[in-house]
């Protein structure tokens, strides 16, 4: 029953702030959504597109951290200790429901910024058709991926249910749907703050459904980093390259040498 009432909470929010965007015409300049979608992008698109996701910190930040958990048994470490204290979710059952829970309002966020995109008074449906097909088409990618590369991997699950525990089903999809809501929220009108903190929750769907299936013995952790790498590349991929849109707020990230070693910044292109 907590669930519940936390998930009607948080949908409710989504949708007061979704709704309110969706609300507004379109900013002066800006094309409607899903009026540019293509199946012939062009290879300059497919180019910048491919290279764009390589480069954004939701791609390689968990990249690098599924390599770490890699080394020795580090991996197999944490997967013991979370499944046997569970410290966020209390008990692999619980974990285990709110990996569902979690993923499915992920989804959810996806349909509800989808719909909440101006997409213009002419050809409403159209835009809107052509918008969709897009996200529906990087979710079935990342999915047929993801099941292929659970089939030729084949790690045994930490709980030895199966052998198909990398990478991880649930992070892949968490993390297809927050990042295609999240691009869909460049589009939407509101203001920085709004948008900054709709972002923040959409990635803590994707982190917390990643370590709900660490908690439930589902998982290991470098199985959900690796899922989420994989499906944000392939969000951004399709959705850049075949919808048509440049972002509104784009990721950055310089490495600069110092004395000691080396500084990494991040910064957000306005």
């Amino acid at each position: 029953m907590a669930t519940t009432r936390w998930m009607r909470w948080l949908l409710a929010g989504v949708l007061t702030v979704g709704g309110a965007s969706g609300c507004a015409t379109l900013p002066e300049g800006q094309s409607a959504w899903g009026s540019e979608a293509t199946l012939t992008p062009g290879w300059d698109r497919v180019r910048d597109a491919a290279i764009g996701a390589a480069k954004d910190p939701q791609v390689w930040v968990p990249l690098a951290g599924a390599a770490v958990f890699s080394i020795g048994d580090f991996d197999e470490e944490v997967s013991d200790w979370a499944r046997e204290e569970t410290p966020i979710f209390g008990s692999q059952e619980n974990a285990r429901d709110w990996s569902d829970h979690l993923k499915s309002a992920s989804a959810v966020s996806y349909w509800i910024t989808a719909l909440a995109t101006p997409s213009g008074d002419e050809d409403w449906f159209a835009n809107k058709a052509k918008g969709i097909a897009v996200g529906l088409s990087a979710r079935a990618l990342t999915s047929w991926t993801t099941s292929g590369l659970k089939d030729a991997i084949g790690r045994e699950r930490p709980d030895g249910s199966d052998d198909m525990s990398m990478p991880s089903g649930h992070s892949s999809a968490a993390a297809v749907n927050s990042r295609l809501a999240s691009r869909n929220l460049d589009h939407i009108p509101m203001s920085r703050n709004a948008r900054r903190a709709l972002n923040g929750g959409l990635l803590a769907l994707s982190l917390g459904t990643g370590w709900a299936r660490v908690e439930a013995g589902k998982h290991y952790p470098s199985d959900t980093l690796a899922g989420m790498a994989l499906d944000n590349w392939f969000a951004m991929f399709v959705n850049d390259a075949f919808l048509g849109h440049d972002a509104g707020d784009t990721m950055g990230v310089t490495l600069e040498a110092v004395p000691d070693g080396a500084i990494v910044r991040f910064y957000r292109i306005y």
